[in-house]
């Protein structure tokens, strides 16, 4: 099925090229991302976009499996495989995330072997968010002892965004990238 807003396709608008440089960490010949050229569609939302994601990607203070844990976790709550698929591709095997882990975030509970208590505290977080948008006492008590404020922050913020990039990858109908991880059952 094709997209329901197709990527823009390349001669770029200068501003545009730039963002899409930008965001692809300026890989000479990086394919932009068939997200990241649907939301160049709008140019200044697309550098605001690319603003905060290589905030939480690059500079923020969670460790890197704390990350991808809440990325993957929200991007499988809102069915976004498009996203989930592009991490599994491209994070998880360099941070040691294995198919297990993989298949727990997508279709696993909190309490699934595949993760560790930290994760199973943070796809608590992820799945509690998702449903209600708050958190629970006994949930917030447990992120409390396990982090610092910075980084509580950081932790709802990430999958505040992550919700708003699998609303833009269901609603446009993102087609998956060709080599990016299908989600299990898919």
């Amino acid at each position: 099925m094709p997209p329901r807003l197709a990527p823009v396709d390349p001669p770029y608008a200068p501003a545009v090229d730039d963002a899409l440089q930008r965001l692809m960490g300026r890989r000479p010949g990086a394919e932009p991302l068939a997200l990241f050229r649907t939301l160049a569609h709008h140019e200044p939302l697309l550098e605001r976009f690319r603003q905060v994601g290589s905030s939480l990607l690059s500079f923020g203070r969670l460790e890197a499996a704390d990350r991808e844990t809440i990325i993957h976790r929200t991007t499988a709550n809102c069915a976004a495989g498009y996203e989930w698929g592009v991490h599994a591709a491209l994070f998880a095997p360099a941070l040691g995330l294995d198919a297990a882990w993989l298949r727990a975030t997508w279709a696993g509970g909190g309490d699934d072997p595949a993760f560790t208590p930290r994760q199973a505290l943070l796809v608590a977080a992820c799945d509690e968010l998702h449903a209600t948008g708050a958190l629970t006492d006994a949930t917030f008590a447990g992120l409390r002892e396990a982090y610092d404020d910075d980084q509580l922050v950081e932790v709802v913020c990430l999958a505040g965004f992550y919700h708003l990039v699998s609303f833009v990858c269901g609603a446009f109908g993102v087609e998956p990238e060709p080599w990016a991880v299908a989600p299990p059952g898919r």
